[in-house]
């Protein structure tokens, strides 16, 4: 196995097409075709944890966040940024993050949040949106049902709980090849007319590059028309956060305890207490401050996060309780997630669980 048979395995979990425009996702340190010895997932590339994969004989290290997310300058050992790097290229390491891709995942780092609270009926909170495309082209009518098992093996016609889903219309097309053309229909010279279909497709974003190369192979003419172009469907298992219910309402005060004792948390910030029950929640993994007026608008009696600031308590307006578990502990289940993952995906391998508790931010 190579690390891109790794790769494949992650991005069948979380496509790297959905991760955020500002992020720094994918093989970020070595060779894609390195043979892969042993695989260790952790929460972040530390310098102790590049030594811990050296130990542990993996050269795929599976990270959560990105060591690198912004450019390097130069790489010399100064911070553990570049510690890190230099010690993974030294023993030949290659690094994976896979970060907001896993973020927006439906079965990723919120619903993993959601798992630990027991919530039940959850779907996402931020639906991201540009992730649905539709596909059109236009073929000649014998071969419409070819082309389109084709494009439908290959994922097309995929919508939320559907498949094989398409449009179709009837309609006259006309061409006419010169010199150098090698028409399927009629001759060079000639102006041709034919009854085709139109058939369209929607697809999600990850599959285009596949859909289209299917579509450039199946069709049966020599030069194709068709158009791509990109839906404002709100794709409803692709998006930032989730939202779920409690299989029993509680106490705010109870719940908060709850929460407490399920992510370990040192402390808990939390908005003003209102003296309600808690039934549905609304979850977001990491700096979640920009899903507030989501979970408000969702009816949530309680939005779970991290990184929330000053001013950011005060949008609670007395709707929902907000409560800052902490960055690390709103993560910290996201490798053995992937950890669990891989082991089914790829039995009988190496594929190990950092141990090294990553957190930065100690309690006292």
């Amino acid at each position: 196995m190579i690390v891109q048979d790794v790769i494949k395995h992650l991005e069948d979990l979380a496509p790297l097409a959905y991760a955020e425009d500002f992020d720094n996702v994918g093989l970020l340190v070595g060779d894609k075709r390195a043979k892969v010895s042993g695989i260790l997932v952790t929460l972040d590339t530390l310098p102790e944890v590049v030594e811990e994969a050296i130990e542990e004989n993996c050269n795929l290290i599976v990270s959560f966040h990105p060591i690198i997310f912004k450019g390097l300058k130069s790489i010399t050992g100064a911070t553990y940024v570049e510690r890190a790097v230099l010690k993974a290229i030294k023993h030949d390491i290659a690094i994976f993050a896979i970060h907001t891709a896993l973020d927006n995942a439906f079965e990723g780092v919120s619903a993993e949040v959601c798992n630990q609270l027991g919530l039940k009926q959850k779907s996402v909170l931020i639906p991201q949106s540009g992730t649905v495309k539709k596909l059109t082209t236009f073929v000649p009518k014998p071969q419409a049902e070819t082309l389109r098992t084709a494009l439908f093996k290959a994922g097309a016609g995929a919508v939320g709980n559907y498949d094989h889903c398409s449009f179709s219309g009837n309609g006259e097309g006309t061409f006419r090849g010169n010199e150098h053309s090698n028409p399927t229909v009629g001759q060079r010279h000639k102006l041709q007319k034919v009854e085709e279909i139109k058939i369209s497709f929607v697809y999600a974003k990850h599959l285009e590059s596949s859909i289209l190369k299917t579509l450039f192979m199946a069709h049966p003419y020599e030069e194709i028309a068709y158009e791509v172009s990109t839906l404002d469907n709100k794709n409803q298992h692709i998006g930032m956060g989730m939202i779920g219910k409690l299989e029993k309402s509680m106490e705010d005060t109870k719940f908060l305890e709850f929460v407490k004792l399920k992510f370990n948390c040192g402390v808990i910030r939390h908005s003003n207490l209102l003296g309600k029950t808690i039934k549905k929640v609304a979850v977001l993994g990491g700096s979640g401050s920009f899903g507030i007026e989501a979970a408000k608008a969702a009816g949530a009696d309680a939005y779970l996060t991290a990184d929330l600031k000053y001013h950011d308590f005060f949008t609670a307006e007395h709707q929902i309780l907000l409560m800052d578990i902490g960055h690390y502990e709103s993560e910290q289940f996201t490798k053995t997630l992937l950890t669990a993952y891989l082991t089914k995906k790829i039995p009988n391998f190496a594929v190990l669980l950092s141990k090294i508790n990553t957190n930065p931010v100690k309690y006292k």
